[in-house]
């Protein structure tokens, strides 16, 4: 009886090549909009972000050190965090804008 079934399931020929073709682009469209779009759209947003900084706007980095723009230059950003202390940081590495209307 098994083999019966066997010789049944295989004798096809290994099935429509056209539904194998129509599984693996599904596969490929689920993949690109649960994965990859959404990951374009965060970098697209966060290059934004940072092509938009201007004096004065208090950041937040990706290490957690918040801080008040004083000086840009094309690939560094200086914070002043404290009275006396300032830091300089990689442009790409500001993690957010803190307390601006874009935001709410």
């Amino acid at each position: 009886m098994i083999a019966n079934v066997w010789i049944m399931t295989s004798s096809d020929g290994g099935g429509n090549p056209m539904g194998t073709l129509f599984m693996l682009a599904a596969f490929f469209a689920i993949l690109y909009f649960l994965l990859i779009r959404p990951q374009r759209q965060q970098q697209k947003a966060h290059q934004e972000l940072v092509a938009g900084l201007k004096r004065d706007d208090e950041i937040a980095t990706i290490g957690g050190i918040v801080g008040k723009i004083i000086h840009l230059e094309d690939d560094r950003v200086t914070i002043k965090t404290a009275d006396d202390t300032r830091v300089e940081i990689e442009r790409s590495k500001v993690a957010r804008r803190m307390g601006s209307s874009e935001e709410a």
